[in-house]
């Protein structure tokens, strides 16, 4: 029940519920093997759960030197902390490392988020790799019969070389690879162990969900139509979605105020150390108008600046004449 009101996975669930954190009816807990009866209280952190929602997802594009975590002992920056305001408490679909960027699913469903994330879904990842180091083709096909890291097995990968671009320290490598497990720093241990050093990780799409045009930070919510097409058989049909359009939308980018270098926002420092004004500067011709309170006066243009281009005149070729008293194209002798 924890898991499915978006309060934390199930494994996070279970920690809570061994820290002494979640009571029902005012006990506290010590198993998850407790069935909630309705009109049951139940609470974590003295704060009352309250009855799921229905299923809600997002695309979030995370970028690098974020954490996926809700808070980090070493006191580094997670996403969590990043999210615009207005959305319901979210857990991640599985997890992305520090150093990793790209498409990342975010849900207030913990029994969905389960569900994509375990090996026997099939759900397939798409990532894009920058790796250093050689490698050829064939040998990147052998990760299609699974490997062996360290005594962890992973599954079948498909790795595809894209680009390669020698230089004096070596090779710089571009690498497609798909894969449906998602273990724990899958794809930097299994092209490390094939030589590589991955110096760029993006995750370009998990299940039928794409990165596409997303920006780094920005979120999307997935419409509910789309939830139901696509992830019906992951959630029970009493917290299916329902209606055709998304709950929650993106601020616009118009909000959040003028783009870098626009004239408002223009503070860069000009020459002797001042900001530059807030404002444009009206035109010399005006400036004496303005202070002495006359009405702006025209600029004037020498004669013939504002007259437009004349367009080049094409003639056109002359039809051939048709002689009279015979067929066209006839011979005369």
């Amino acid at each position: 029940m924890l898991a499915r009101a978006g309060v934390a996975s199930r494994r996070e669930v279970e920690r809570l519920i061994e820290a002494g954190r979640v009571a029902l009816n005012g006990q506290v807990l010590t198993t998850p093997a407790i069935k909630v009866e309705p009109g049951d209280i139940l609470t974590v952190d003295g704060e009352v759960v309250t009855e799921a929602e229905p299923a809600r997802l997002f695309r979030y594009h995370k970028p690098v030197g974020l954490l996926t975590s809700h808070k980090d002992p070493q006191g580094r920056p997670t996403l969590f902390d990043r999210l615009p305001g207005g959305l319901p408490r979210l857990i991640s679909v599985g997890r992305l490392d520090i150093n990793s960027e790209g498409l990342l699913l975010l849900t207030n469903d913990g029994g969905l988020a389960r569900a994509l994330e375990m090996p026997q879904t099939g759900v397939v990842r798409r990532y894009r790799a920058r790796a250093h180091g050689r490698v050829t083709q064939a040998r990147l096909d052998t990760l299609k019969a699974g490997i062996t890291v360290e005594g962890v097995r992973y599954g079948s990968i498909e790795a595809t070389l894209d680009k390669a671009k020698e230089g004096p320290q070596g090779s710089n490598l571009w690498i497609t690879v798909v894969l449906a497990e998602g273990k724990n720093r899958e794809v930097r241990r299994v092209l490390e162990a094939l030589g590589l050093k991955v110096n760029r990780l993006i995750r370009l799409s998990y299940g039928p969900f794409a990165l596409a045009t997303l920006g780094p930070g920005e979120v999307e919510e997935v419409g509910p139509r789309v939830i139901r097409e696509q992830l019906a058989q992951h959630i029970a049909p009493q917290n299916l979605p329902t209606g055709d359009r998304p709950a929650w939308k993106a601020p616009s980018k118009a909000a959040a105020g003028p783009r870098r270098g626009a004239v408002e926002l223009d503070r860069r420092p000009a020459r002797g150390g001042k900001p530059h004004a807030a404002k444009a500067k009206p035109h010399r011709a005006n400036a004496s108008a303005a202070a002495s309170g006359e009405p702006a006066k025209k600029k004037e243009y020498k004669a013939g600046w504002a007259k437009p281009k004349r367009k080049p005149v094409i003639a056109k070729a002359a039809a051939p004449k048709r002689r009279s008293g015979g067929k066209p194209g006839a011979k005369r002798r």
